[in-house]
Parts: C-alpha cells; sequence; structure tokens
C-alpha cells in the first residue's frame, strides 16, 4: 500500500508538472531571464505548491500517523554545513543552466534532448559523487 501511495503521489506531482508547463525548461529559464522576456508562470507554480503545502502538512500532522504507515518521518536536522550549502548551491547552478530539475528532467523522458540527457548524467554523477564525500559525524 506504501509503495501505491507513493507511486499515486509521483503520478499526481507529474501531472501538475506537465498541467502547469514546468517540463518546458524555455519557462524555468524565461522565469530567470528578469532582463529579458521574462516569464513570471514559475512563481504561480511555486506559490500554489507552498500554499497546498501549507495547509497539507497542517490537516495531515494533525493525525496520530500516517494512513499507510507506522509514523511521520520527518527531518530531525536543524543545523547547516557544506554539503548542504554546496549541494544547493549545485542544484541551483545546473537548474539555472539547463532550466530542469529533477522532477520536471524525469517527466521529460519521453522528449529526450541533448540538454536533457547532459543533465540527467550529471545529476545521477552527482549522487554517486554524494555518496562519496564524508558525511559529517
Amino acid at each position: 500500500m506504501k509503495a501505491l501511495m507513493g507511486y499515486i503521489a509521483g503520478l499526481l506531482f507529474g501531472l501538475g508538472l506537465a498541467i502547469s508547463g514546468m517540463t518546458d525548461p524555455a519557462r524555468v529559464l524565461g522565469f530567470l531571464d528578469v532582463a529579458g522576456a521574462w516569464d513570471p508562470t514559475l512563481i504561480f507554480v511555486l506559490g500554489g505548491a507552498v500554499v497546498t503545502t501549507f495547509i497539507g502538512y497542517r490537516l495531515v500532522l494533525r493525525r496520530d500517523r500516517p494512513l499507510v504507515a507506522q509514523g511521520f518521518q520527518l527531518p530531525t536536522r536543524r543545523d547547516l554545513d557544506g554539503r548542504l550549502i554546496g549541494g544547493a548551491a549545485l542544484f541551483g547552478i545546473g537548474w539555472g543552466l539547463s532550466g530542469y530539475c529533477p522532477g520536471p528532467a524525469f517527466a521529460s523522458i519521453a522528449g529526450i534532448t541533448p540538454p536533457l540527457v547532459a543533465m540527467l548524467a550529471t545529476m545521477i554523477g552527482g549522487w554517486f559523487l554524494a555518496r562519496k564525500l564524508p558525511a559529517k559525524a
């Protein structure tokens, strides 16, 4: 049941990306082009996500436990370290250069392009690199 719920959540996420046009890297790059042909679409998608998450967390966390798990899995760490800051910076640079973040990239695999292949290859390389870097004890 847990896997089914994860699959349904992933489908809803992908559907939302497709409907909003966020699988098109030109939309993201247009949002970042504040001095040129600025496209504000991304701000509305992000705003909708923030509002939905804000309300959803308040409703869900009123429960004693999730519907299909023994307990909630919430982050407990609050500190910032070099791995987190470096990873976030690399993520932002990659998103800005390619116009893809991981969700839209995977949702766009059906229409594979050289920039998408480059982004996916570097993302997978980053996963392997992150596993090799020592974690903070």
